[in-house]
């Protein structure tokens, strides 16, 4: 059965269908402030007309290669193209300014390709145990895991002290609570205007806080500098990828593992992983975060390239998607008459191991065509940023409109640039801002959740009876005495 899925898959037909999905990936990926869901809620309507197998190669073609795509104008331009790219742009842009954004792309390019063989692996070998730990992820432990990816935004401050971290990480909160409440439906800041009632969506917010906000900061200066037209190397050696081995293994595991937690995606995966690498990394190492570190970059692009393998898990054993671009591949299943779940190896027999092959194929593609398209991207982004960014400018704009086809996003998207350019001026980082945006629903509605689950439960109920909720709650208290009393130490 298994020799029959590889004969299958490598058939030119099936091929074509993996290289072309892996090409609009990158593509789609690299535009500004796109999102991997979006490119994969777009593109699914080419795969209609397919039949089940083109379809599902395509569709995990676009997912690997939409990964990668965002650290293209991330370390170029310093505007992610997904949100999960986002730390690759703090760690990539620098280094594209010393005129190696070359080697800094390599070095993602290798990293996402190291990160979807980590998650492919432990997709294979270790389902049964990557399940049990994701089922053991309720309202109480899913509240924790998503405070703890917003206590980490102090340290993505610039300076020493967390504080103006937390206070950018708490605003994206309190801009994560506008609209009606998950649990009851009460309206929440919405000040009586109905068009806040579904709520601020974070890509409005991503594409203004880093497309309209680069664009406030740049265009006024006299003589802003420009990307380098000659990047130099791109390839990164041996050497470097072995030195940080260990990293790109502790980053894969993390991204494998979260993305088996349904409803956590890749940007908290990217955001972890670098926060870990960060705390992790040699002094003399930590001193180039955030000026320019390879090792940010590994960290970053292996965890939300091995997040793909990951968040298969969940979506194919249980039926239950790991994120929404793995609910994309169930609803182009689902087009196809494929249920999946526990009993998908009886009612499609062999249709698991292609998953297993067609991710391996979209993982070569992806390498070859993200080396084959650094220069083009290169030549295109390095041109003058006076003249770039105008350029970008209709591209944030009908990026923030197609989020759900109104104006209103639009409106967000230039309220969030200009919000973020005031808070750049006086020196708050706006990573911590999307962060909270997108992880403060989840927040929130799991609370919620297990506050009506556990009402009747005392306090030593959650911290006995609730093991890994009890862990994860040191860890956030640590996090924050760690930004309070031993950030800079």
């Amino acid at each position: 059965m298994i020799w029959d899925q590889i004969l299958l898959a490598l058939s030119p037909w099936m091929l074509w269908m993996a290289l072309l999905g892996v090409t609009l990936g990158i593509l789609w990926g690299a535009m500004p402030g796109l999102s991997t869901t979006m490119a994969m809620a777009l593109l699914i309507g080419l795969s209609a007309g397919m039949d089940q197998y083109p379809a599902l190669m395509f569709m995990l073609g676009v997912y690997t290669g939409s990964v990668f795509g965002g650290a293209i104008s991330a370390v170029l331009i310093n505007i992610p193209g997904t949100p999960d790219a986002v730390p690759t742009m703090m760690e990539g842009h620098p280094l594209a300014l010393k005129g190696e954004g070359g080697l800094a792309l390599g070095t993602a390019i290798a990293a996402s390709f190291m990160g979807n063989w980590v998650g492919i692996i432990l997709l294979i070998a270790f389902i049964p145990i990557i399940l049990t730990l994701a089922l053991e992820f309720q309202s109480w432990e899913m509240f924790l895991l998503a405070m703890w990816g917003i206590a980490i935004s102090g340290t993505m401050s610039s300076g020493e002290m967390p504080l103006k971290g937390w206070i950018s990480g708490w605003i994206g909160l309190l801009v994560a609570f506008v609209g009606l409440d998950s649990i009851l439906g009460v309206p929440r800041y919405t000040f009586g205007y109905r068009m806040l009632e579904d709520g601020i969506s974070y890509i409005p917010i991503l594409i203004g806080l880093f497309g309209i906000t680069e664009i406030l900061r740049v265009l006024p200066q006299k003589s802003p500098t420009p990307i380098p037209t000659d990047v130099g190397r791109v390839v990164p050696p041996f050497s470097m990828l072995w030195k940080y081995a260990r990293t790109a293994i502790r980053s894969g595991l993390i991204g494998t593992i979260i993305g088996a937690i349904p409803g956590a995606g890749a940007n908290v995966a990217s955001f972890l992983s670098y926060d870990i690498g960060k705390r992790r990394a040699s002094p003399e190492e930590r001193k180039k975060w955030g000026k320019g570190s390879y090792e940010g970059i590994i960290c970053a692009e292996v965890a939300n390239n091995a997040n793909v393998g990951g968040s298969m898990l969940p979506t194919m054993a249980l039926g239950i998607p790991g994120n929404a671009p793995a609910a994309a591949i169930l609803a182009a299943l689902e087009l196809k008459n494929v249920v999946v779940g526990p009993m998908i190896e009886v009612e499609h027999p062999g249709l698991i191991y292609f998953i297993y092959i067609a991710l391996i194929i979209a993982n070569f593609f992806m390498y070859g065509m993200a080396i084959a398209l650094i220069k083009p991207c290169v030549k295109l982004f390095s041109l003058p940023k006076t003249v770039l960014l105008p350029l970008i400018l209709p591209i944030c704009i009908v990026g923030a409109f197609a989020v759900s086809l109104n104006y209103f996003d639009v409106y967000v998207m230039f309220a969030a640039g200009i919000v973020g350019y005031i808070l750049w001026s006086f020196g708050f980082p706006l990573a911590p801002m999307v962060l909270a945006v997108i992880l403060g629903p989840m927040a929130d509605e799991n609370f919620r959740r297990a506050l009506l689950v556990f009402k009747d439960e005392t306090v030593l109920y959650f911290l006995w009876d609730r093991p890994i909720g009890t862990v994860l709650l040191i860890v956030v208290l640590y996090t924050f005495y760690d930004g309070i009393f031993k950030r800079g130490k």
